[in-house]
């Protein structure tokens, strides 16, 4: 194993950032995904929406897009340059994990569809379960079958990339999760919102989504289960570092 492998870092890519509210009291998308990945290895971080270039996938041991207010079907040009990167980095093999706008991002970049969730907003804390395919993968094959995450999404992953195996999905989200290639994962499940981040978010739907905004903030709790993919994840990107 030689310095430089050692040292190659998980490059941390902010898609966006959450409300300057609970940034001021919680950190943003990136720290949260920090914390989540824990130690090991060094981590780099990136802002999609500034970014002129991204480093060649060979330097990295990894990669994390993090959900973001944008809309994927937006295309908007720093959006379109990621998703092209993204490709690279599957075509390289580095392990790559896609967050919510993340993990649909990374499903258009590789040619599967996505658009509007036909049945309107899912939020607050959700039951997620696993296919028998998520049972020997290495990110999600520990989980229990059935956990509760934290969900707030508008879009959807209509159509699965060709050749991806789905590993999860919810009463109204068919693509909860799925694997691409050989280390490349999607979530559309939110593995580093803490609870007090998913109560601020229902309370800024209280006045779109009204009483079943006020219904979620009650049942919001703890997802320990859930925090485990990116744990998970960062011992993916560490084997294949060194």
């Amino acid at each position: 194993m030689s310095d430089t492998q050692a040292k190659r870092p998980i490059l941390v890519v902010a898609a966006g950032q959450t409300f300057e509210e609970l940034s001021r009291a919680e950190g943003d998308f990136p720290d949260w995904i920090a914390r989540g990945l824990g130690e090991g290895l060094p981590l780099r971080q990136a802002d999609a929406r500034t970014a002129e270039a991204y480093p060649d996938p060979r330097e990295l041991a990894g990669v994390v897009v993090s959900g973001s207010h944008a809309m994927v079907t937006e295309r908007a040009p720093w959006s379109e340059r990621l998703a092209l990167w993204l490709k690279r980095c599957v075509d390289a093999e580095l392990p790559v994990l896609g967050i919510c706008f993340g993990h649909q991002l990374l499903a258009h970049a590789l040619g599967g569809q996505v658009d509007r969730l036909a049945e309107g907003p899912e939020v607050g804390t959700r039951e997620i379960r696993l296919t028998p395919e998520a049972r020997d993968d290495a990110v999600l094959g520990a989980l229990p079958a059935r956990f509760p995450a934290q969900l707030i999404h508008y879009q959807s992953v209509l159509r699965l990339p060709p050749g991806a195996v789905r590993l999860a999905l919810s009463d109204i989200e068919a693509h909860q999760a799925f694997r691409v290639g050989k280390r490349a994962w999607g979530v559309q499940f939110h593995p580093e919102f803490s609870a007090t981040a998913m109560r601020g978010y229902l309370e800024r739907l209280k006045g779109e989504l009204g009483d079943e905004a006020i219904r979620r903030i009650d049942e919001v709790r703890p997802t320990p289960q859930a925090a485990e993919v990116l744990r998970r994840f960062a011992a993916v990107a560490r084997a294949s570092s060194f």
